[in-house]
């Protein structure tokens, strides 16, 4: 094998062994009642791991943000958070919002 097989084995793989429960998700939530206690436990479970790997990201960040300061990410996070729900909860302008408070931050820190 090439050093091109073994990527695209590993791409195969990892799109085969995720998308078959993305598929079985579809499927048993189109026949589930939306507000069923099942499907408000799953919202709930989804809601807080986005949450604690965002707290993860503020908190213990690697690659560039590592050498930002924590004011600077939590400022970012809050600003951002508050653009949320002044735009109507639209995460886009949430995330634009903080994607630019922290690169001005960290043009001038």
């Amino acid at each position: 094998m090439n050093d091109y097989t073994i990527y695209g084995v590993i791409l195969v793989a990892g799109w085969l062994a995720t998308d078959v429960w993305r598929w079985l998700g579809v499927v048993a939530g189109n026949r589930m009642n939306e507000d069923s206690e099942a499907l408000k436990w799953v919202r709930a479970v989804a809601t807080s791991l986005v949450m604690a790997v965002t707290a993860k990201l503020i908190v213990f960040p690697t690659g560039s943000l590592e050498a930002s300061p924590l004011w600077l990410r939590l400022a970012a996070a809050g600003l951002g958070f508050v653009a949320f729900l002044a735009a109507g909860q639209r995460v886009v302008v949430a995330v634009v919002v903080s994607v630019a408070f922290l690169a001005l931050g960290l043009a001038f820190v």
